[in-house]
C-alpha cells in the first residue's frame, strides 16, 4: 500500500553526460536508497536533463547524440528518463530554470514546452493552495509536510558541482539561494570528503544546510566522462564502465576523438560568459 505520510520527491539531474556512464547512473540508485532509508521521502521518478551545445563547453559533443546515449542507458529503467527540453533550447539555461521547468511540469503536467513554464516559483509544492495569497510573505516550506498534492524536485549532482558553486561567475548567488532554498540538493559524495567543510564556509548553504542531503558513497566508484573520452582518444576498452549500448553507440559513430575533444576548445563557458557580463552592467 502507499504510504501518506511520506513525501513524494523527483530527482533531477543536469550535466553534460558527455558520454553517460555507469557512474551517472549509480547517483540515482544511491540517492533513492537513502531516502528510503529514512522512511520519510518516497522517489518516484529520475529526471536526466542534458545540458544543450550552446554550453559550449571543451569537447561537448551535439546534444542529439547525449541525449540519444542517455536514453539507451536508460531504456530498461522503471524509473530514471531522459528529458530534452534542456538540451533542444537554442541558448544555455541556468540550472535553476531547469528546476522550474520540471517543477511546473508537475503543477501542469499538460504543459507546453516553453520557457513561460520556467517562471519563478515561490513556494514549490505549495503553489496550488497560495495562488490567492500568493504575495504573502514565504513561509516555511519544508516544515509542511502535509502538503503532499506535488512532489519536490531535488537537484541530484556529484560533490564536485556542489563545490562548483564557489567558482566565479559560474553561478548567479541569488540563484543557489533559490535552488537550496525552495528545491534543495542531493549530493554524492565519498567518504571522507571536504563537502561538509565547503558548506560550512558558505555562509548560503550552511543557512539552508537542512534542506542539502548528503549521500556517502560508500563503494567507490572514480568514473568520470572525462576519462572515458580519454580512454577512447587512446583507442581503449571503456568496457564495464558504460552501459553496453552506449558502448555500442560510441563505436558505430566514432564519437571521441581528439579532433571532437578540442571542440570549443579557447571558448569561454556560457555561464562565465552570461554572468560576466551581467556583472558589468
Amino acid at each position: 500500500m502507499e504510504d501518506p505520510d511520506k513525501t513524494e520527491v523527483v530527482l533531477l539531474a543536469c550535466g553534460s553526460f558527455n558520454p553517460i556512464t555507469n557512474m551517472h547512473l549509480r547517483l540515482f540508485e544511491l540517492a533513492k536508497d537513502y531516502f528510503h532509508e529514512t522512511g520519510k521521502y518516497k522517489v518516484i521518478k529520475g529526471i536526466i536533463s542534458p545540458v544543450g551545445d550552446a554550453y559550449k563547453k571543451k569537447g561537448l559533443i551535439s546534444a542529439n547524440h547525449r541525449v540519444t546515449m542517455a536514453k539507451l542507458a536508460t531504456k530498461n529503467s522503471d524509473w530514471v528518463e531522459v528529458d530534452d527540453w534542456e538540451s533542444s533550447q537554442s541558448e544555455w539555461l541556468e540550472t535553476l530554470k531547469v528546476l522550474r521547468y520540471h517543477h511546473q511540469k508537475l503543477l501542469s503536467p499538460d504543459a507546453t514546452n516553453s520557457l513561460q513554464n520556467a517562471i519563478p516559483l515561490t513556494k514549490p509544492g505549495r503553489k496550488r493552495k497560495q495562488e490567492p495569497n500568493r504575495h504573502d510573505p514565504v513561509k516555511k516550506k519544508n516544515q509542511s509536510p502535509d502538503i503532499k498534492s506535488v512532489p519536490q524536485v531535488k537537484l541530484l549532482c556529484g560533490s564536485d558541482m556542489l563545490e562548483s558553486f564557489g567558482i566565479p561567475n559560474l553561478w548567479k548567488l541569488e540563484d543557489i539561494t533559490e535552488i537550496v532554498k525552495n528545491y534543495g540538493l542531493v549530493c554524492i559524495s565519498r567518504a571522507g570528503s571536504s563537502v561538509q567543510k565547503f558548506i560550512y564556509e558558505s555562509d548560503i548553504l550552511w543557512r539552508h544546510k537542512n534542506n542539502i542531503h548528503l549521500v556517502e558513497e560508500w563503494i567507490t566508484n572514480d568514473i568520470s566522462s572525462t576519462k572515458i573520452r580519454r580512454a577512447l582518444r587512446r583507442g581503449q576498452s571503456i568496457r564495464y564502465l558504460v552501459p553496453d549500448v552506449v558502448q555500442a553507440y560510441i563505436e558505430k559513430n566514432n564519437l571521441y576523438s581528439p579532433e571532437s575533444e578540442d571542440r570549443n576548445a579557447g571558448v569561454v563557458l556560457a555561464p562565465l560568459q552570461k554572468h560576466a557580463s551581467d556583472s558589468k552592467n
